[in-house]
């Protein structure tokens, strides 16, 4: 039977087919999370970006390992095929390398996508570590009531930094951006803060102060629901590594590098907050980050 030809060169596949599975099998082995044994979440500087990064490389492996797989897989049934049957069709073994070459350009694709994400996601971690460690600074329970939350997550995004002090909210931003080079090979690290855009040496974008805008609006309402007062929130946009000119910049919303940030929040006075308005403040934040991750913890891994 004529079917027959096209049905038994699927069995060459079935050893294929197992390593693919033993490949989806080991995936697991890419996730690097973990969970504190206490009730209190791990909420450390960056928490989102290592989980962006966990899934970044569990998709590199994937796609790495299951790439030769799948590609070889029209080459290796069209071999078997040549087994079953008694006359050779030259343009049906074409369309065999010819998926094959177009499998070998997809997934050559997906691993350059995978390593330019992780190449971001790297930066971005660093830049993010080395504001929470200056931020950290402020935290001194003794003698100053200051606190620092990282990842705090809303309804549908997450702020990198929420810094609590007694004369108001601090929204701290992050963003990481590659230096440019210029025509004489010399790094150009000057970038222009203007009220809806910031000026880099060979680009301009809106998103980063349009997210700090945004972020500030949504802590500033959603705590004073909470609260039953306003509360005072400034925004703030830190670019690690840039020299910030400002000369044109809006008052709303803080840009700086990064440097001596935590001595800056500490000059900064938005407002004043009660002892109980502070403390509820802290509660509220405390408690929005547990749920949150009971909430992440509850989903189904993909």
């Amino acid at each position: 039977m004529a079917w027959l030809e096209y049905l038994l060169p699927l069995i060459f596949l079935f050893p294929m087919a197992a390593m693919g599975g033993i490949v989806l099998a080991l995936r697991s082995l890419h996730d690097a999370r973990v969970e504190s044994p206490f009730d209190a979440p791990l909420r450390e500087p960056g928490q989102a970006l290592r989980r962006r990064l966990d899934k970044a490389f569990s998709s590199l492996f994937l796609n790495g390992a299951l790439g030769p797989i799948v590609s070889l897989a029209p080459l290796v049934y069209g071999m078997g095929r040549m087994l079953f049957v008694h006359r050779q069709d030259w343009l049906e073994w074409a369309l065999y390398g010819l998926l094959s070459t177009l499998l070998v350009l997809a997934f050559s694709l997906l691993l350059i996508r995978d390593y330019q994400r992780i190449r971001r996601l790297k930066l971005g971690l660093a830049c993010e570590l080395a504001v929470g460690q200056e931020l950290s600074r402020l935290v001194h329970p003794e003698a100053h009531p200051y606190y620092v939350f990282h990842d705090v997550p809303t309804d549908s995004f997450t702020i990198d930094h929420v810094v609590v002090t007694p004369h108001g909210i601090f929204v701290v931003e992050t963003r990481a951006r590659t230096r440019a080079i210029g025509s004489n090979g010399k790094e150009l690290k000057s970038v222009a803060v203007e009220r809806e855009r910031l000026r880099f040496p060979h680009w301009n974008e809106r998103r980063p102060l349009l997210k700090t805008r945004q972020a500030a609006a949504w802590l500033s309402q959603w705590l004073e629901r909470r609260c039953g007062v306003p509360v005072p929130v400034r925004g703030v946009l830190v670019l690690p590594g840039w020299e910030i000119d400002t000369s044109d910049a809006a008052g709303d919303i803080l840009v700086v590098s990064g440097e001596r940030l935590s001595k800056q929040l500490l000059d900064l006075k938005p407002g004043e907050l009660s002892t109980p308005i502070h403390d509820k403040i802290i509660f509220l934040l405390m408690e929005r980050a547990r749920l949150m991750e009971l909430k992440h913890l509850s989903q189904p891994s993909v």
